[in-house]
């Protein structure tokens, strides 16, 4: 997926009827109905890029741009601590003589 906001990419009803029309597909497919919710992460993760580069080529270019603004710009104090706490700690375990 691009570095748009999903949030806002599902607010376009064109979306809503992409997305309906790859359910209907992916539905007639395996012979029963795959639900909304499948049917939009996989048009998300599969088609979305190429459909913002056709129908929204400025929105795609201001995403982009903010992403690598936002990359550049050093981390908060916050995010460093985050992801301080999320990293695993590697541990080694001693060697046994006994075993």
């Amino acid at each position: 997926m691009p570095d748009m906001d999903t949030e806002k990419l599902l607010g376009d009803r064109r979306v809503v009827e992409e997305i309906q029309r790859h359910l209907w597909i992916q539905s007639e497919k395996v012979g029963f109905d795959v639900g909304f919710e499948n049917a939009k992460l996989d048009w998300l993760k599969n088609f979305s890029k190429a459909w913002m580069e056709y129908h929204m080529p400025e929105e795609l270019l201001k995403a982009k741009k903010a992403a690598a603004v936002k990359a550049l710009a050093p981390e908060s104090e916050q995010e460093k601590a985050k992801k301080d706490k999320a990293a695993p700690v590697k541990r080694r375990r001693a060697k046994s003589y006994f075993a």
